[in-house]
């Protein structure tokens, strides 16, 4: 190496393609930095508005299942819906 400037460059390239690498790797495990620089894991990556109606949607198709596998409350139902429509 003839030239000092292809050894600095070298040096951060070198920095540069470990630091890409270190945000994909905390970026893929949930790591994250605060506000003070210090790093920490989050409890759960997936949690958000997002998962939150996953969970919510999730719930209510369980209830309609039961609804329309409850053979005894669908007779239930249709007989309340009979008397109903016969006031």
């Amino acid at each position: 190496m003839d030239n000092p400037f292809e050894m600095i460059f070298g040096i951060v390239l070198v920095a540069m393609i470990g630091s890409v690498l270190r945000a994909r790797y905390n970026a893929k495990h949930g790591v994250i930095k605060d506000k003070d620089g210090n790093y920490r894991i989050e409890q759960n990556p997936d949690s958000g508005p997002l998962q939150e109606e996953v969970t919510y949607l999730k719930e209510r198709v369980a209830v309609l299942e039961k609804i329309a596998t409850d053979d005894r409350g669908a007779r239930e139902l249709e007989h309340e819906i009979e008397q109903l429509r016969d006031r």
